[in-house]
């Protein structure tokens, strides 16, 4: 495949779309080109659209149905079944204005059968005089309802002429959408956008699309628009594997590109004389496990190759992942050059301050943390020190990446917790220094195909080995029936003196998402667990709230 139709294809990879800009040809310019450049979307609906699917023609192409409305159903009305979507084709009799506010506007309509109102609580009397003049006939579509034995239909979805009833007709697509954007205006520039697909040469083995009945991109991309029955909504539709395979292809393809061109990339041969690392090794109070050597014997062998290190570390929690990546980082310090290393949040960057910089200031090394409620003079300081090089190992959030940091000479760049950045975030922390090594870390297991997939740009190491004297960690999955049993195991663990930490997915309830939330969960657990110390935490918390439970912590 052509670099071209790759960049096409997997255009939602912000790396490869920046990286290949300048190889568009000329045949995707109007796929790429602002969603305002199809009618009806003006300076209104822009900022809607482009929140709900992006800001290019292409981005619509890859914003997917999710329901269908059967327009079909088009009976007399004294034949019809209320609660079901109809088409009909009525005469307009009369309209009736609204007496107050607080009453709708209504149309009143008839078939040569029986009489239908329409109910306007949001009326543009001009547009609904237009739309619909006395005494000539219209096609209208909307949900049917029966009031007080009498027909009526709120705010129909489609009011056309009778010419127009075929395009009503049928089975409507259904697509996500956003507050001021209607499923019609979505379906009409979705219409646009795809008349705007060329005919692509195929990419794929023909002998294999067949095989697996697909069709061309193309037809592919109009069937995944345009389903017939509620089973092509599936993933498991062809069309819509087909086009997942050619997304995953496309990715696996731009990862390959990406590998190729870090792999090229010169780097710096950072061979360290090994007395910082030794000096840290004779303070631990445990021996380093096999694996630990194995993947740090990886890892300096990429540090020392002369070209740039892209490597993922992976090793389950507890199996030392932190003191690799402080080894990591004083091979590049014992080279006279600085270390960073970035995780997603401010408490898990502190977890690491409070790891790193107790065995760094023993051998002379100075660590600093820098998150986004470093202010004032102390920011100010350790931007100043770490711009001479007074800093040796910066420890931080995404705060890092804000142009004001400045490194003396970065060399090595450790980034926790890689499925929380973007390759974008992961190379512009890299950016930072002058041909820096890249380790991301990830406590999530991750099986070889998946991580090939997900990672097929990176090198991989894993810790497959916990410290000795570590008990494995027991993973059980239990229903909410089964809660009083899970509290019965919490109280055991308080009894005998150990913590317990909880996880919840919402900070506060959703009217979107119906998942257990931190609020409510941390009233529930005060309940249970009456006479316990029992702490919240969260990203939204303010950032002396958070220091109040660590110095808690601490004292306790």
């Amino acid at each position: 495949m052509d670099i071209k139709y790759i960049q096409y294809r997997q255009y939602g990879n912000s790396f490869l779309c920046e990286t290949s800009r300048n190889m568009r040809p000329e045949i995707l310019f109007p796929l790429f080109a602002e969603i305002n450049t199809l009618k009806g979307i003006g300076d209104r609906s822009y900022k809607p659209v482009a929140n709900l699917a992006g800001s290019k023609v292409v981005d619509l192409l890859w914003h997917l149905p999710s329901g269908l409305v059967d327009r079909r159903y088009s009976p007399k009305l004294r034949d019809a079944v209320p609660g079901r979507i109809c088409t009909l084709k009525v005469r307009v009799i009369e309209h009736i204005p609204p007496k107050s506010s607080k009453q709708p506007y209504r149309v009143i309509v008839e078939d040569d059968t029986e009489p239908l109102t329409l109910i306007f609580f949001k009326a543009y009397v001009d547009s609904l005089q237009r739309n619909l003049p006395v005494g000539e006939e219209r096609v209208i579509s909307g949900k049917l309802d029966s009031f007080n034995g009498f027909w009526q239909m709120s705010h129909p979805d489609y009011i056309v002429k009778p010419a127009e009833m075929d395009k009503v007709l049928g089975i409507e697509t259904v697509y996500p959408l956003t507050a001021g954007i209607s499923n019609k205006m979505l379906n009409k520039w979705i219409k646009q956008a795809l008349e705007r697909v060329p005919a692509f040469p195929e990419w794929l083995n023909e002998e294999y699309r067949k095989k697996q009945n697909w069709l061309g991109f193309k037809d592919a991309l109009s069937a995944a628009h345009n389903p017939k029955n509620a089973d092509e909504l599936l993933p498991q539709s062809p069309a819509r594997m087909r086009l997942a395979y050619d997304e995953l292809l496309a990715n696996q393809l731009a990862l390959a590109i990406v590998r190729q061109r870090v792999k090229k990339q010169a780097g710096r041969e950072i061979r360290g004389n090994g007395m910082l690392r030794k000096k840290i090794l004779e303070k631990l109070p445990f021996k380093l496990t096999a694996a630990q050597e194995k993947v740090l014997g990886e890892i300096y062998a990429d540090q020392g190759s002369g070209f740039r290190m892209l490597r993922l570390l992976q090793g389950d929690v507890g199996a030392g992942k932190t003191i690799v990546a402080l080894m990591t980082m004083l091979n590049a310090v014992e080279c006279g050059t600085q270390a960073a290393i970035m995780a997603p949040t401010e408490i898990l960057a502190k977890q690491h301050m409070e790891t790193i910089q107790p065995l760094c200031e023993e051998i002379g090394i100075r660590a600093e943390l820098l998150c986004g409620r470093t202010k004032g003079k102390t920011r100010t300081q350790i931007l100043e020190d770490l711009e001479s090089g007074g800093i040796n190992i910066l420890i931080g959030t995404h705060a890092l990446f804000q142009d004001d940091v400045k490194f003396k000479d970065l060399a090595c760049a450790i980034v926790d917790e890689q499925h929380r950045f973007g390759v974008h975030q992961r190379l512009g922390l890299s950016s930072k220094g002058n041909k820096a090594d890249v380790l991301v870390m990830t406590a999530t297991p991750i099986p070889r195909t998946l991580a090939m997939t997900l990672y097929g740009d990176l090198d991989v190491s894993v810790i497959d080995e916990l410290p000795p004297g570590r008990k494995p960690i027991t993973t059980i999955h239990q229903f909410d029936n089964r809660r009083e049993s899970m509290y019965r195991s919490v109280r055991k663990q308080i009894e005998e003196g150990r913590q317990v930490y909880i996880v919840y997915p919402l900070i506060k309830e959703s009217e979107k998402i119906d998942l257990k939330n931190l609020e409510e969960g941390y009233q529930h657990i005060l309940e249970e667990f009456p006479g316990c110390t029992v702490a919240k935490v969260h990203g939204k918390m303010k950032s002396a709230e958070k220091d109040g439970l660590y110095s808690r912590h601490e004292e306790e």
